[in-house]
C-alpha cells in the first residue's frame, strides 16, 4: 500500500491511502488521524489500511478523490527522529576527497550516521528556501525507511522486521558551510536545513522483487532544470543494508515508531550513471579535468527526484522543488 498526508489537520497532516497509480486517494482518519498515530499502533492499523488500499485500487472506496500533488505534505510532516547514514562508500570517498580527507578503514565495517533535522519536513512540492547562494546549495537524492518501535540492541536480522515503510528524501545540504562545522569536531548543524520527503511512502511488499536483501534495487533518477543529472542503481555499491543501518541506530537506544533512517546519497563506482548530489559531480569533474565545472544550485533552479518501477511507473511520486531566496526577518 501507499500512504501520504494532506496539508490539513495541523502540523502532522491528515493520513491518506493513495492508489497504486498515485492518481486517487481516500482519507484514512477512521483508522488513524495521522501516519505517526498509525505507526504507533502498526500491528492494528496496518491490516485496516491495507484493506482500504485494496478497496481504493478496486475503485470501491467511498470518499475517494483525485490527488493534487501541491496539496500533499510529506507523509510524515514531522518525525521524532531522523538519522541519516552514508551507506554508499563511493559517495563518501568522493566528497571526502574534495575536502582533502581520506576514508577511515572503520567506515567499511561500521556505518557512518548522524542525527538529522526532523522537527518538520518540506512537502514534496515545497520550495527549498535559502538565505544565500554562497552557502553552496546542494540536493542529495536518497532512500529512507520508516520503522515501528525498535528495541535497543536489536540485531540486523531483528531490525529488518521493524522496517514498515520505504520512501525518498531530498536531504538538502549547504556545502560551503560543512567544512567549517566539521572542523569544530561536533557535526552538522547550520549546513543541514530541512529536507523534503517523497509524496508517498510504500510498504516493502509494494516493491515486489525490487526489495530484497533489505535494499531497493532500482535506479534513483534526478533531473535539474529538466535535464538528466543521474540515475545510480540504489542496490549497487551499498556497503550497509537498511537492516544494518537500523540496528546501528538502535545500538544504545530504542527507536520510536516513526523513526526515519536514511541511506545517504546514492552513488555507484560507475560514474557513467551520473550523481545524486552536486558535491559528488564536482569531485568527479575535478578528478577528470583538474577543477569542478558544475556550480551548486542557484535561485530559480528546479530539482526533480523520482524512482520508476520496471514498467516506468512512478513508485513514490516525484519530489519536485524550486530553489528560492529566503527573505530575512524584519
Amino acid at each position: 500500500m501507499k500512504l501520504g498526508s494532506l496539508k490539513e489537520g495541523g502540523r502532522d497532516g491528515t493520513l491518506i491511502v493513495v492508489s497504486r497509480d498515485l492518481a486517487t486517494a481516500v482519507r484514512a482518519t477512521g483508522i488513524a488521524a495521522t501516519l505517526q498515530r498509525a505507526l504507533e499502533d502498526w500491528s492494528n492499523a496496518a491490516p485496516r489500511l491495507s484493506a482500504l488500499s485494496e478497496s481504493l485500487n478496486a475503485g470501491a472506496a467511498e470518499g475517494a478523490f483525485d490527488v493534487d500533488p501541491a496539496a500533499l505534505a510529506s507523509p510524515l510532516p514531522r518525525a521524532y527522529e531522523f538519522v541519516d547514514g552514508s551507506a554508499y562508500l563511493p559517495h563518501v570517498a568522493r566528497v571526502r576527497r574534495a575536502r582533502g580527507a581520506e576514508v577511515p578503514e572503520s567506515f567499511y565495517t561500521d556505518p557512518l550516521m548522524y542525527q538529522a533535522t526532523s522537527a518538520a519536513f518540506l512537502g514534496p512540492r515545497d520550495a527549498v528556501r535559502v538565505v544565500s547562494e554562497d552557502y553552496g546549495i546542494d540536493l542529495e537524492a536518497e532512500i529512507v525507511v520508516v520503522t515501528d518501535d525498535v528495541p535497543m540492541a536489536v540485531t540486523p536480522a531483528q531490525a529488518a522486521g521493524h522496517i514498515q515503510l520505504v520512501g525518498l528524501v531530498n536531504d538538502v545540504s549547504l556545502r560551503n558551510l560543512i567544512p567549517g562545522e566539521l572542523a569544530k569536531g561536533f557535526g552538522f548543524l547550520q549546513s543541514k536545513p530541512r529536507s523534503a520527503l517523497s509524496p508517498v511512502f510504500v510498504t516493502p511488499d509494494e516493491l515486489g522483487d525490487a526489495w530484497r536483501g533489505n535494499k531497493l534495487h532500482l535506479p534513483l533518477l534526478t533531473h535539474v532544470n529538466g535535464k538528466w543529472f543521474g540515475a545510480p542503481e540504489a542496490g549497487v555499491d551499498m556497503q550497509f543494508d537498511f537492516s544494518q543501518l537500523v540496528a546501528h541506530a538502535a545500538k544504545t537506544r530504542p527507536l520510536s515508531a516513526g523513526t526515519i533512517v536514511g541511506s545517504g546519497t546514492i552513488a555507484n563506482e560507475d560514474t557513467s550513471k551520473g550523481a545524486s548530489c552536486f558535491a559528488e559531480q564536482r569531485t568527479v569533474e575535478a578528478l577528470e579535468h583538474g577543477a569542478p565545472k558544475t556550480p551548486f544550485l542557484s535561485f530559480g533552479d528546479r530539482v526533480r527526484i523520482e524512482m520508476l518501477d520496471r514498467d516506468g511507473a512512478s513508485i513514490f511520486g516525484a519530489i519536485e522543488q524550486a530553489i528560492e531566496r529566503q527573505a530575512l526577518p524584519g
